[in-house]
C-alpha cells in the first residue's frame, strides 16, 4: 500500500528520493551544521575552558569543555585517524541517505541530523583540533549539539524501522486470521 509520505520506487534498486525527502535530510543536516557551530562559538568566546555555568548543584549545566578523542573520550590524540574516520562516515551517511532502512520523510530527516553532526564535529576537528563540548549532566560525558543531534537520529531510524515492520506485519497477520 502506498503512502503520500513514500517515496515511490524505481524500475532500479535506488529508491527515488522525493522533494520532501530532500528537504528533510538537507535542512536537517544545514539546520544542525548551523545550531552547532553557533552554539560552539558561543561557548568559545564568551567562557574559558574549565568554566561551568550555573552552579555545580544544578542537574544540567554549561560546562566548557574540549575533546581530542572520540566519544567518551576514547582514541585521544589521533586526530588524523578520526578525520579520515569522519569523512568515511559522511560518505557512508551519504549512502545510507540514497539506500535507507524504510522509504519515509522520517528516515531522510534522521540520517540528515546524523550528517549534520559528523559534519558540526569535523569542522570542529579541522579547524580547532579538538571538538567543543558544553552541554554537562552530573557523571555523564558533556557532549554537544552535533552528538544530540547524531543520537536523536540513530534513534528516529530504529523506532521508524521497528514501527513500519511492525505496520507492514499486521496487514499480513490479519489476512491470515480470516
Amino acid at each position: 500500500m502506498d503512502t503520500p509520505d513514500a517515496a515511490p520506487e524505481t524500475g532500479g534498486s535506488t529508491p527515488q528520493l522525493t522533494a520532501l525527502h530532500r528537504w528533510a535530510f538537507w535542512g536537517a543536516a544545514l539546520a544542525v551544521v548551523a545550531a552547532d557551530q553557533a552554539t560552539k562559538t558561543i561557548i568559545r568566546t564568551t567562557m574559558d575552558r574549565g568554566d561551568i555555568w550555573p552552579s555545580a548543584d544544578w542537574p544540567v549545566r554549561i560546562k566548557y569543555v574540549t575533546n581530542t578523542g572520540a566519544a567518551f573520550g576514547i582514541l585521544q590524540d589521533q586526530a588524523a585517524f578520526l578525520i579520515v574516520m569522519a569523512f568515511i562516515g559522511l560518505a557512508a551517511i551519504y549512502v545510507y541517505y540514497r539506500y535507507p532502512p524504510f522509504q519515509h520523510w522520517l528516515a531522510a530527516l534522521a540520517i540528515g541530523l546524523m550528517l549534520g553532526g559528523a559534519v558540526g564535529n569535523l569542522l570542529d576537528r579541522i579547524t580547532q583540533g579538538r571538538v567543543t563540548d558544553f552541554i554537562d549532566f552530573p557523571r555523564f560525558p558533556s557532549f554537544n549539539v552535533a552528538d544530540s543531534s547524531i543520537t536523536v537520529g540513530v534513534a528516529i531510524i530504529i523506532i521508524g524501522y521497528f514501527l513500519l515492520e511492525a505496520r507492514k506485519e499486521a496487514p499480513a497477520s490479519a489476512d491470515a486470521d480470516s
